[in-house]
């Protein structure tokens, strides 16, 4: 299905803190508008600090308490393939963040498999693809997400998309393995592009001096195979949410100061 890219939008706060309460406050907005009329909302969560910040925000508001979550169904970007109980896994830190706190069915968190489920590296990815697959919709076998959440390392990687390595490139796959990261831990599963892509909104929040270099590549247009996040597009909303520390090199007129 051919569909008109928007263009990308960056949001400032004075501080990560701010980031996160920002950001919080709009998925809880969109999160609520989408389910009103009893649409279902597919929403692809992040790890690392601030995708933990963000959901931490998200379970100190109220509003959680408006929405029904049986219409809301929670995916990961990436997983780190470690064992469930593990404290580097993604997943389980989103649960601890905001997930366990909240009225969903068990089948409405859509986890990648651990090692300790008996299988290996590529059964995870197989397996996570089949599950995509299940919820797809205008003929991809995968959901359109309502809300993509991304982080963004300094070295401008997204999800478990590596500068520079093959997995970034790949077309023709929803859900890869990968192996040997050049951020431990070694092995991940990981969405691709088109999946990502496929999003209606993709969210990335990124904080710190260390990642200025890496926004101003994306922004600038820079090769999504060196600079992943440059390849980061929701199908209606690309929005970077970010502090004042990320946004030295933001062109002033990027700035969306109303989102």
């Amino acid at each position: 299905m051919k569909v008109q890219r928007s263009t990308k939008s960056v949001v400032v706060q004075p501080t990560p803190a701010g980031v996160a309460a920002r950001v919080a406050d709009r998925f809880l907005t969109r999160v609520r508008a989408r389910t009103r009329n009893g649409r279902l909302a597919h929403v692809c969560l992040t790890g690392g600090s601030m995708g933990g910040a963000v959901l931490a925000a998200a379970a100190d508001d109220d509003r959680i308490d408006e929405i029904d979550w049986s219409l809301v169904h929670f995916w990961w970007g990436d997983e780190r393939f470690v064992d469930r109980d593990d404290p580097d896994r993604t997943s389980l830190q989103s649960r601890r963040a905001l997930l366990d706190q909240l009225p969903l069915p068990a089948e409405n968190i859509h986890e990648v498999a651990a090692p300790s489920d008996g299988v290996g590296l590529d059964e995870a990815a197989s397996a996570y693809a089949a599950e995509l697959a299940r919820f797809g919709i205008d003929d991809e076998p995968w959901p359109s997400f309502a809300v993509c959440f991304l982080g963004v390392g300094p070295d401008g990687h997204i999800a478990s998309l590596f500068p520079d390595r093959p997995e970034v490139t790949v077309t023709d796959a929803a859900v890869l393995p990968v192996r040997d990261s050049p951020k431990p831990p070694p092995e991940r599963v990981t969405l691709t592009r088109p999946v990502l892509n496929a999003s209606k909104r993709v969210w990335l929040v990124l904080t710190g001096a260390d990642k200025a270099s890496a926004l101003g590549l994306a922004l600038a247009g820079a090769s999504y195979a060196s600079v992943p996040a440059a390849g980061a597009k929701g199908r209606r909303r690309t929005v970077f949410f970010v502090d004042e520390a990320a946004a030295s090199e933001v062109a002033p007129e990027l700035i969306d100061r109303d989102y």
